[in-house]
């Protein structure tokens, strides 16, 4: 599965890529407009990509086809794990990585980023990736097949800077399971840089700002 990107960037020649996962049911035009909010110029020139998920049948919403990095389906109480649809998204993040590294971008200075679906893609392949990335930001979401990450994490990766965010009154991705994914992953060590803010499932300005001041880190 090759992925459909849209492709922004700051200047020529560009020294470092931030690649942006969209949600459920968006695309990769979602996000765009945040290349107009960040202010990076201090890192070089930066290649924002967006990819677009593939259209697939989504159960939860009544098998309506939409974009999707992996279904997601109730069984009781509980959502139930779609780790085939995870695992071959994870395949198709790792060759938008793997361009951009044929492209000239040494794998540090790639930063994989994503918004609730996109942030769970984000974390499952970037925790999984066997070199080491600039960071890794998830807004909104949650950390995926968790009782496999232990097992299966990359030592590359293992203090990789990762930015979360999450929204206190988020009604899709509770707050707590939001925390609950931090939790996890401050326990496997990882240096976690956390926000919450008063909004539902969303981005704020705040949010912005505080994303800013983190890439500025860890693309310096």
């Amino acid at each position: 599965m090759t992925l459909e990107t849209i492709e922004i960037e700051s200047g020529p020649d560009p020294v470092a890529s931030v690649i942006v996962l969209h949600g459920l049911g968006a695309d990769g035009s979602d996000f765009v407009p945040l290349v107009d909010q960040l202010d990076l110029r201090h890192a070089g020139p930066v290649r924002f990509v967006f990819p677009n998920a593939p259209v697939r049948p989504v159960t939860i919403n009544g098998g309506y086809r939409m974009r999707a990095w992996y279904d997601i389906a109730q069984a009781g109480s509980g959502l139930v794990e779609d780790e085939p649809g995870l695992r071959e998204s994870q395949r198709a993040v790792e060759e938008v990585i793997e361009r951009e590294r044929g492209r000239g971008i040494a794998a540090a200075r790639i930063v994989l980023a994503g918004f609730s679906q996109g942030c769970a893609m984000t974390l499952l392949t970037g925790l999984r990736h066997r070199e080491r990335l600039a960071g890794l930001a998830g807004l909104s979401g949650y950390l995926p097949l968790a009782a496999t990450t232990a097992a299966e994490r990359s030592a590359a990766n293992a203090d990789v800077p990762v930015f979360l965010a999450h929204g206190r009154e988020d009604p899709v991705v509770h707050h707590q399971r939001g925390a609950a994914s931090r939790d996890a992953l401050l326990a496997l060590g990882y240096p976690i840089e956390w926000h919450d803010y008063p909004m539902e499932h969303s981005v704020c300005i705040e949010e912005i700002v505080d994303l800013n001041a983190w890439l500025g880190r860890v693309l310096a």
